[in-house]
């Protein structure tokens, strides 16, 4: 098992900390636009109960949709009501649509949406781009720089104890770092349920991130009329009403 905190050497270790770094970057950003947040959750809530049965014990879908929501402290009132619609006389259809794209110096994006109309989203995306410095991609142009991962984010606990609690529950993740008082721990996207039954079975409920992302194998840096730009392109695909999840390898200094 890797264990996360010792690495191989110091690039490796500043990858990790630069994903991480990016995690945080996002939450935040997420977490300054509560209203707008707790509408898209209330969206793909209400479609991944659809999916299958609107209980997370028999929905894995649905159960990483509400324990993301926990991080992001959605009402409650809001995932009930989403259920609820779930349950009744929902019928809207959504699509799941993937986008990808380039910003400034050949930074790289990726756009998840959920949609019931294709052409309003697909054009508010285009857009976006193109306001913005950036142009859309052809499907497979960055996603292959990526890798689908299931991150987690416990406090009150040190690396070596989360190792020891992954390995009693029989988990070889793909690394454990401590960052800003907090253990992070990377998996493969397949492990997300076993390791949050094996944290919770260690006695830890509260995660700060629980979630499966996109996590970009290499980074860049951008000069600061560059990183202006990528910033105001970021945020116009955020604004979307459509757009859930913007992925990218831009590093933001802390």
């Amino acid at each position: 098992m890797n264990t996360g905190y010792r690495f191989n050497d110091e690039r490796e270790r500043k990858s990790m900390g630069r994903k991480w770094n990016n995690i945080k970057e996002k939450k935040a950003s997420k977490d300054a636009n509560t209203s707008r947040v707790y509408a898209k959750f209330g969206v793909e809530i209400y479609v991944a109960a659809k999916k299958g049965e609107p209980d997370p014990e028999s929905n894995r879908a649905l159960k990483v949709v509400l324990e993301r929501a926990k991080t992001y402290n959605v009402p409650k009132a809001i995932i009930d009501r989403a259920l609820e619609k779930a349950k009744g006389s929902g019928d809207e259809n959504y699509e799941e649509l993937r986008y990808e794209g380039f910003g400034p110096n050949g930074s790289m994006i990726i756009v998840d949406a959920l949609t019931n109309n294709v052409n309003r989203t697909a054009s508010a995306v285009r857009a976006a781009f193109n306001k913005n410095g950036g142009n859309m991609g052809v499907s497979g142009s960055v996603t292959y720089m990526f890798d689908e991962t299931a991150v987690f984010g416990v406090e009150g606990k040190t690396s070596e104890e989360v190792m020891d609690l992954l390995l009693e529950a029989d988990l070889d993740v793909r690394d454990i770092i401590e960052e800003d008082q907090a253990v992070i721990v990377y998996a493969e996207p397949d492990q997300f349920h076993a390791v949050q039954e094996a944290f919770k079975n260690a006695g830890v409920t509260e995660f700060t991130v629980a979630e499966l992302t996109m996590l970009a194998q290499n980074f860049v840096t951008l000069p600061e009329d560059g990183l202006a730009q990528f910033e105001k392109l970021i945020d116009a695909l955020e604004d979307l009403e459509d757009v859930q999840q913007v992925y990218h390898n831009v590093e933001f200094e802390e």
